[in-house]
């Protein structure tokens, strides 16, 4: 079983480092941060929830962790923004091993050290069934320079970062077969990269008006920039880039590229005038459609237009 909650704060107070950000952070009530004159603040909050977002018979306690932080990460990055430190409620089962816990913040910790973020404080508690972790990730950003999605207007051309559908496709597998997948044949399904060099990149040249990280799926956060901008879109199926997986590095199938979530890419959309570069720290960047004044999204397929719907992971849809 887990230590005492007293042990456990103790272990993962050790265990955490500081940063020029940070006042006060594990310890007392409440973290003190420090944030610079003209900058204004980021705060987001991501469940990762057993049988949900992971299960413990598939995922590594190290993956869980990474995987935890980089959803709230992932958030920070669209906005084109920097984080400044992490919150972590975590609610444990009386019976899981304390070892697990550890490799939990193995990984976890690890991202934290990556992207140079600390672990500034949190809560714990027993669970009845189940782990249960809240992260809370807080940014921050120049003054009126965050990356909206309601920033889209008509003729903008939209962008996707990295490659997708591998989280999605490797999640598929794994619910058919019920077994688990190797790790090094779906590395972004178990240890995901938030893009946080390249919205920060995207941020301070100018060239995003508006952004959405891929967390849902493509058709799904599409359809929130859509919404937030009140304009269409039309997506390019030829254009959009599949992920490869295994050893035969064949390419998913386009679904999971259109629909599945867990990507953590970034979708944005640029001015026609602005100059994108083709990859951003080391990121290929890839231009797969654009917005239009009509309402709605479209889907070309070899020349051929059809509506494309909103069909990746909603809660509660039933």
């Amino acid at each position: 079983m887990p230590a005492s909650e007293r042990a456990l704060i103790a272990r993962i107070r050790a265990r955490a480092r500081s940063s020029r950000n940070l006042v006060t952070g594990l310890g007392d009530d409440c973290a003190v941060l420090r944030v610079q004159a003209g900058y204004e603040l980021l705060v987001t909050t991501d469940f990762s929830l057993e049988g949900v977002h992971f299960r413990r018979n598939w995922h590594s306690p190290e993956v869980v962790g990474h995987r935890c932080l980089t959803r709230g990460l992932s958030d920070i990055a669209a906005m084109g923004g920097e984080p400044l430190a992490v919150f972590l409620s975590l609610a444990l089962p009386a019976k899981l091993p304390q070892r697990w816990v550890d490799r939990f913040f193995d990984g976890l910790l690890a991202l934290a050290r990556a992207t140079s973020v600390p672990l500034a404080g949190g809560d714990t508690a027993q669970s009845p069934d189940g782990v249960l972790a809240d992260i809370v990730v807080v940014g921050s950003i120049p003054r009126g320079q965050a990356i909206l999605r309601s920033g889209a207007r008509p003729g903008d051309f939209l962008y996707v970062t990295g490659e997708l559908g591998a989280g999605s496709a490797a999640l598929d597998r794994m619910l058919r077969t019920r077994r688990k997948v190797r790790e090094s044949e779906y590395p972004r399904h178990f240890h995901p990269t938030p893009r946080l060099a390249v919205g920060e990149y995207l941020r301070k040249h100018k060239l995003a008006a508006s952004m959405i990280d891929l967390s849902d799926g493509l058709s799904t956060d599409l359809s929130h920039i859509c919404e937030e901008s009140q304009v269409g879109a039309q997506l390019d199926a030829d254009f959009v880039p599949r992920a490869r997986i295994d050893k035969s590095q064949k390419l998913v199938d386009l679904r999971f590229a259109l629909h599945g979530g867990d990507d953590y890419e970034l979708l944005f959309t640029a001015r026609p005038g602005k100059k994108i570069p083709a990859r951003i720290a080391g990121v290929a960047v890839t231009k797969i459609g654009r917005i239009t004044r009509d309402r709605g999204m479209t889907l070309l397929e070899s020349g051929r237009a059809s509506r494309l719907n909103p069909q990746g992971w909603e809660h509660f849809r039933g």
